[in-house]
């Protein structure tokens, strides 16, 4: 008796533990991150990002050394050291004096400040090229996170598909044992339901491809089965005029900020190549000590030099020349990047407009329609009013309908994602 008592609770016990860990592990599973979260992961995680960032602190680091001034030189040279013996008389260190020199190079036309502004505006188009960097990744996340959410209502639509045949099947069986449908007509509506399975598992298998894809995205190794994502699956009818776009779009665009970016270091270039092929001086000085000196008040004397380089051959004349190119170059890919942005801005406004042109008939119209055909042609089938080709062709209509708006969905979703991309900042919502 004591023992089946214990095998009671301990059988209690463990149907409970199981069902914790079920229920822990299907929270687990049913966790679903917001695009909000998503992009933070992928923020945070990304090694493409992160390596990029370090590449903007080695610029700012370049800084430090664009702003160093030239090192003092110090130079230390002896004479006077008898080298043979002067009237029999060996004294090697009696006029022996050393002289400690100090120089320096003295950099003119703001040598200095012209490199480190150089290298300034380096780091600024470093963090621009960053920043383009964030907005290009931005957009295949986005663009992955909206197949994952346009594989999740696909598969939706398909089971509840799925779902309503089968009850349609079982309507069909009723009428046959009524003996008001041939079992042929049976067999082709059971034969349906292979192209309603299909889709489903054809559902199936594209959600969890999208949702591989977008954790290779975020460099995470969660297992497929315990991550998913939730977000509005639908499409906004606002839209701001295409001029404004193109307003936003110059204001905010990385790659285009970096390319003007660009003409101003090239022009600061330039000014260091003219100011390198200046004269810099060289200045010195030095100390002696030479208490053998015929004259008794000169054994300490101090002395100055400066040294002027003579630039007759090398006046920095190629460098100047290539500086000067160079601000033309980068003038012309601004003015590329310029018309780029239009360009960009004016396609990815198109396709909204075209997806949204197509999508609200459907809201409005097709929909509703195909609903309407498709319960009528049931009810008619059913009651003999309409033929068995009629009925499958539309449930088939209704299907097609469906899926051609959920398509849609997505494809505005992308698009939008597109626009954001081209303007540099999000000016349709994402969420």
């Amino acid at each position: 008796m004591r023992i089946s008592i214990h095998c009671g609770r301990f059988f209690c016990v463990a149907v409970s533990c199981i069902s914790i860990f079920a229920n822990a592990s299907s929270a687990l599973a049913q966790t679903a991150l917001t695009w909000n979260q998503v992009k933070a992961r992928f923020f945070a995680g990304n090694p493409t990002l992160q390596a990029d960032a370090k590449y903007v602190k080695e610029m700012k680091a370049e800084e430090i050394t664009a702003g160093l001034r030239p090192n003092p030189q110090f130079s230390l040279s002896q004479d006077g050291t008898q080298i043979a013996p002067h009237n029999g008389i060996w004294q090697p260190l009696t006029g022996t004096y050393i002289v400690p020199t100090i120089s320096y190079l003295h950099e003119r036309r703001h040598k200095r400040e012209l490199r480190e502004e150089s290298a300034r505006q380096g780091t600024a188009i470093a963090a621009s090229e960053h920043t383009d960097l964030k907005r290009n990744l931005l957009f295949s996340l986005r663009s992955q996170f909206i197949n994952v959410l346009a594989a999740k209502a696909m598969l939706a639509l398909t089971q509840q598909e799925l779902q309503y045949y089968d009850h349609i099947i079982s309507i069909s069986q009723d009428r046959y044992r009524a003996g008001e449908l041939a079992q042929i007509d049976l067999d082709r509506v059971e034969l349906q339901r292979v192209q309603y399975l299909s889709d489903m598992q054809s559902a199936e298998v594209n959600l969890r491809t999208a949702k591989i894809e977008l954790l290779q995205l975020l460099n995470d190794p969660a297992p497929v089965d315990q991550f998913d994502v939730q977000g509005p699956f639908g499409f906004s009818d606002q839209l701001l005029q295409l001029s404004k776009a193109r307003q936003v779009a110059l204001a905010h665009r990385p790659d285009l900020r970096a390319a003007m970016q660009s003409v101003q270091q090239a022009q600061t270039n330039h000014k260091l190549a003219v100011a390198d092929g200046s004269t810099d001086p060289t200045f010195s000085g030095w100390y002696t000590w030479n208490a053998s000196t015929n004259n008794p008040n000169a054994s300490q004397t101090v002395g100055a030099s400066i040294s002027i380089p003579l630039r007759i051959f090398d006046r920095n004349q190629g460098e100047k020349q290539r500086t000067a190119i160079d601000i033309e170059r980068n003038q012309q890919l601004a003015e590329a990047a310029r018309d780029q942005v239009f360009s960009d801005v004016d396609s990815a406004y198109a396709q909204v407009q075209s997806n949204l042109a197509l999508l609200q008939p459907y809201k409005q119209q097709y929909l509703a329609q195909a609903l309407h055909v498709r319960d009528t042609v049931t009810y008619s089938w059913q009651h003999g009013g309409a033929s068995l080709i009629d009925f499958l062709n539309a449930q088939s209509d209704y299907r097609n309908v469906e899926m051609s708006y959920l398509q849609l969905i997505a494809a505005y979703q992308t698009a939008a994602a597109q626009l954001n991309l081209a303007a540099g900042q999000e000016v349709i919502p994402c969420e």
